[in-house]
């Protein structure tokens, strides 16, 4: 009987701590990649779920990291990615963090600008060293959806790139119904319309599973 293959799922926000009261961070819920780790887990894959600060209870019966910052993201995906068959990347990660934190609380009347630096891209970096592993990330855009997820999945080397679009018809956060596209290597899309976090997770790991029966043929 093969071997159940390995999935790294990220999930959640990053925190990018200013002082010890306040940080920069995102909207992102969690419930994606929670559910991504939930569905796989009951598809016969072994799970590692690596998460930012959410308000959600890590699914049974898997491997559970928590984390604050994209720096300790970065460490846990890096020292758990090569034992991984594949990686599906929901966590929004902060592209920016301070360049000092400071120890105490920041006053106003003292610091007027705060410093920022680029954290590191951990999906791409990933994706330049995946080898035959399978990689897929997530793509989160207000206008041109389709054209910047393609450019993300070739920029970073991706097998998969599930597209997200954000308005006032289409919200990805929470526990809603939601639309993406799913666009491949070769720019084969194909269409998700209003689907539970479940379903698209299933759709997601379908995907996941077919690629990596590719690879090992």
């Amino acid at each position: 009987m093969p071997a159940k293959p390995r999935l790294l799922v990220t999930a959640g926000p990053t925190r990018e701590m200013l002082d010890p009261v306040r940080f920069l961070s995102n909207v992102s819920t969690g419930h994606m990649g929670y559910e991504v780790a939930r569905t796989a887990k009951q598809m016969g894959f072994r799970v590692t779920l690596i998460s930012g600060p959410t308000a959600l209870t890590p699914p049974r019966g898997i491997r559970y990291i928590p984390v604050l910052t994209a720096d300790d993201m970065k460490r846990a995906v890096f020292k758990c990615w090569p034992q991984a068959d594949a990686l599906v990347m929901t966590a929004a990660v902060c592209d920016y963090t301070p360049v000092r934190f400071s120890v105490s609380k920041i006053k106003r009347i003292k610091q007027k600008t705060i410093e920022f630096k680029r954290t590191e891209d951990i999906l791409e970096s990933v994706g330049k060293k995946k080898g035959t592993r399978i990689v897929v990330g997530f793509a989160l855009e207000t206008e041109a959806v389709e054209r910047n997820a393609l450019r993300k999945l070739k920029q970073k080397n991706l097998d998969l790139i599930a597209a997200n679009w954000y308005n006032f018809k289409n919200n990805p956060f929470g526990n809603t119904r939601t639309s993406m596209i799913l666009i491949d290597q070769k720019g084969l899309k194909k269409p998700l319309y209003r689907m539970t976090k479940r379903e698209l997770s299933k759709a997601i790991l379908k995907e996941v599973r077919l690629l990596l029966s590719m690879k090992r043929s």
